[in-house]
């Protein structure tokens, strides 16, 4: 059946979608190739590389790639300041395979910075602008970084550990003072577009060649570098735009053709739902993307006023802010097209709420740092039927619900670990074979979520199996947090517990037993963990028991039982 008739079918299956958008010769046609000697349906259609990538976003010419207040950066400029940054690092000696830092709040440069590195075959490595100065150094220790791109905020948290970091050659500073700054490379943002017009460094790059390295907290409490591809990033272009166009055919109406959109993008791009999942797509299909230089909801409406923005979210917390501000008739924000988020739990009501006050249609997803972002995509009328759904799998993905044995799958409806396969799984952990070992499997990953899929193969996410805290987006891992306060003279016992939030999903708060005579209050144990870990990280609230804390026989903390002391 060719795609012009889908208005025939009121109601698709999902297979039946399925059937329709990826038959022979359409643009989310599929191919079956092997990726590390596992046989896995790909994107026949995605671009092979982020080289070409950076290529084709070239064709998008003198629209607007992003907006930071005065600072508007077209395609074309975009593309000048990529090549002229690729070059520089090139003759600082970066080649294929070398490891490049970024860490910077979401500015016109860090897409530079991102694609410069990426297209000579070296290996991008942007770290959390949240994170303290001791937990940067551990990130380009770990990761053996050649050279750093970093904002002056940021390279003042860093410079104190200059002298443990021997791999650490170079250092560009941009937005302030350096050891050498960004802009006696390439100018300011507004100037690119006079840089020449030159073509990029000519390097070969394959699309399973090392691209990345996303660091996501870890259960030893040190965090991992998970090592991405050039395919898990594309692959992202066309699974996003696979659940925009299903959405269409679910409710009956035939797909419109791509067409460029506009973007507020608040979410960190160090973070893989906004650099994979949002950034990728931008590059290919000519989206604009607005960023702020810090969130706040009136900031948020005038700017969604002015550029006429057409899509944001990132987490709830963004959501409701914008639905629960007293201040929201007084903005235009009619444009808005869609309100999407994934990475933390949201509240059927928000859903609801998404589609009568705003018009737009509520959008979700599921995916994590180890599937470089997009799995699963939930949006309009589905999202609107099953608001606890995270939706179903794109077709180039499966999931499998399986026993505590890791072998068992389990029947539908059933809850068990999550597993995941398909091309947008990384390679596993930098320099942790170990950890690989035991996270990935051929082609899959051990998720670490408890979930469940329903008949017609809509996730449903139970709880999580790893000791995690999602605050507002942010990873909280309660070992990391626990072995602060652990450092901290006067605790002897603590566990971290997440807490319900409205708009930030949970928010992480301590129970702590000190020792027999020492003293400690909220307040001082607050500012301990400030001083060692990035601030979402520092509980909001800790409660002192007498007792140390219950345990089962294995001698794990019952942290269900503590939730009842923050009710």
């Amino acid at each position: 059946m060719a795609l012009a008739d889908a208005t025939a079918w009121p109601h698709l299956s999902l297979e039946e979608c399925e059937a329709l958008l990826c038959a022979p010769g359409q643009r989310f046609e599929m191919d079956t190739i092997a990726i590390r000697g596992v046989p896995t349906r790909v994107w026949k259609n995605a671009p092979p590389n982020l080289r070409a990538l950076v290529e084709l976003s070239r064709t998008h010419g003198e629209r607007l790639a992003c907006v930071l207040e005065e600072e508007r950066v077209s395609f074309e400029a975009q593309y000048r300041a990529i090549v002229a940054l690729a070059e520089a690092l090139r003759e600082r000696g970066v080649g294929k395979g070398d490891r490049v830092a970024t860490v910077m709040r979401n500015l016109p440069e860090w897409t530079v910075g991102f694609f410069a590195i990426t297209s000579l075959g070296a290996i991008a490595v942007p770290l959390n602008a949240w994170w303290t100065g001791q937990e940067l150094e551990y990130g380009l220790r770990d990761s053996g970084a050649k050279l750093l791109i970093a904002d002056a905020q940021r390279w003042d948290r860093i410079a104190p550990f200059r002298d443990a970091l021997p791999d650490l050659e170079h250092v560009i500073v941009t937005r302030g003072d350096g050891p050498e700054t960004l802009e006696s490379i390439i100018g300011r943002p507004n100037a690119w577009a006079a840089l020449p017009g030159r073509g990029l460094p000519d390097v070969a790059v394959a699309a399973d060649d090392d691209a990345t390295i996303f660091y996501t907290s870890g259960t030893t409490g040190a965090p991992k570098g998970a090592l991405g591809t050039h395919r898990n990033l594309v692959t992202n272009i066309l699974s996003g735009g696979y659940n925009s166009t299903r959405a269409f055919l679910r409710r009956g109406e035939t797909p419109p053709e791509p067409e460029p959109k506009v973007f507020l993008t608040v979410i960190p791009l160090f973070h893989v739902t906004a650099c994979s999942a949002t950034l990728m797509g931008a590059m290919a299909a000519g989206h604009t993307l607005c960023f702020m230089r810090k969130w706040d909801a009136v900031e948020a409406m005038r700017i969604i006023e002015r550029e006429r923005v057409n899509v944001t979210g990132g987490v709830p917390t963004i959501a409701w802010q914008l639905l629960e501000h007293p201040d929201r008739a007084n903005y235009d924000l009619s444009s808005l097209e869609s309100i999407a988020y994934g990475g933390a739990p949201s509240a059927p009501e928000l859903v609801r709420r998404i589609h009568e006050e705003f018009g737009a249609l509520p959008g979700n997803g599921w995916g994590m740092t180890e599937t470089m972002a997009t799995v699963t995509g939930h949006g309009a009328e589905d999202y609107l039927h099953r608001p606890d759904s995270a939706g179903p799998p794109v077709p180039v993905a499966d999931l499998e619900i399986r026993a505590e044995d890791g072998v068992t799958v389990l029947p539908p409806n059933t809850v068990g670990e999550l597993w995941a396969r398909g091309p947008m799984i990384v390679r596993g952990y930098w320099n942790k074979a170990e950890a690989t070992a035991q996270t990935f499997i051929d082609g899959w990953v051990r998720t670490g979520d408890l979930a469940r899929l329903d008949d017609e193969g809509f996730l449903f996410i139970v709880d999580r199996a790893k000791d995690i805290i999602i605050r507002g987006g942010e990873n909280i891992y309660s070992i990391e947090v626990e072995n602060a306060l652990y450092e901290h003279p006067a605790v002897t016992d603590a566990a971290l517990i997440g807490i319900p939030h409205k708009t930030l999903g949970e928010e992480p708060a301590a129970v702590v037993h000190l020792a027999p005579g020492e003293q400690a209050s909220e307040q001082d144990l607050q500012d301990w963990v400030r001083a060692r870990l990035a601030p979402f990280k520092v509980p909001v609230r800790i409660v002192f028991v007498e007792e140390t804390l219950p345990r089962n026989a294995n001698g794990k903390i019952l942290k269900r039982e503590l939730k009842a002391l923050f009710a």
